[in-house]
């Protein structure tokens, strides 16, 4: 049976990309933000988890609003970025573990969940910046990685309550999984935030902490909005909680909240960043 060890949620924002090339972490603006990584970098190099299974969104380079899958896996042996325009440098490949995503796949179509299975797929920076974040000048190739993607972007968007629930089918699938490895769920996006029309620039600071709160304490609570009540309380992306709430089903056990940060405005977005160790059930 595979170890789930534990799990971080963190944001993706692209001007994190930027910031870190142009060496910004110290300025005042950017500093609140990156004061709270160290300890989580801290517990990854110690942990040293053979897998990362990371929830992300798309926002247009494998899937762009004319063919946006609810849901896709990553399956592949490698990953590719490119880039997406945003001025942030592409990173180097991806190593991916493609005989646990098979298994992942194939337990979830025989749960009931259609997953668009990706043999090849370029991976955005809603994955990469995370891996920057948790592994400075990208060195993460120890460690492999299987993406998930929850469609964000184009309505018929998945509810909260389906997505917590993919969470709870993958993490039953790597609890049934024949092997020794250790593996970490990264929960990324968010937290409140809207980029565009006449609400650009909302966020919610009360609510990303509530919510940081409920994911550790009581996830299910977190399942009675719907992605209306989201883009009401929060803002139009705030519907990148999904990716967090996915995350949090994954964790099937004990959870202790081991560190956490938020700070807002980061590029219009709540920032919010949490360390959980897990213990497999019994």
């Amino acid at each position: 049976m595979a170890n789930i060890i534990g799990a971080v949620t963190t944001s993706h924002i692209p001007a994190i990309a930027n910031a870190m090339a142009n060496k910004a972490e110290e300025t005042p603006y950017w500093k609140p933000f990156f004061d709270g990584y160290p300890p989580v970098r801290k517990w990854l190099n110690e942990k040293k988890p053979d897998v990362i299974v990371l929830f992300y969104n798309d926002h247009g380079l494998e899937f762009f609003i004319d063919k946006k899958p609810t849901f896709a896996i990553g399956v592949a042996d490698e990953y590719h970025n490119s880039d997406e325009g945003w001025g942030i440098a592409t990173i180097p490949p991806v190593t991916g573990e493609s005989e646990l995503s098979w298994h992942i796949a194939n337990s979830l179509v025989e749960d009931g969940f259609d997953m668009t299975i990706c043999q090849e797929m370029k991976v955005d920076h809603g994955l990469t910046v995370p891996l920057s974040l948790m592994w400075p000048g990208n060195d993460y190739g120890h460690v492999k990685v299987i993406p998930v993607c929850i469609n964000c972007e184009q309505h018929p968007m998945p509810q909260p309550k389906r997505c917590y629930a993919l969470g709870q089918a993958i993490g039953k699938a790597i609890e049934s999984f024949d092997s020794e490895m250790t593996v970490a769920i990264f929960g990324t996006g968010g937290l409140s935030h809207q980029l565009d029309g006449e609400a650009a620039g909302t966020l919610n600071r009360q609510f990303d902490l509530e919510c940081m709160d409920k994911l550790v304490e009581c996830p299910e609570e977190l399942t009675t909005y719907s992605n209306l009540d989201l883009v009401k309380i929060g803002g139009a992306q705030t519907v990148e909680l999904n990716m967090w709430i996915a995350m949090r089903g994954v964790l099937r056990g004990k959870v202790t909240e081991l560190h956490r940060n938020y700070h807002a405005p980061i590029s219009n977005t709540g920032a919010g960043l949490l360390l959980l160790e897990h213990e497999m059930p019994k």
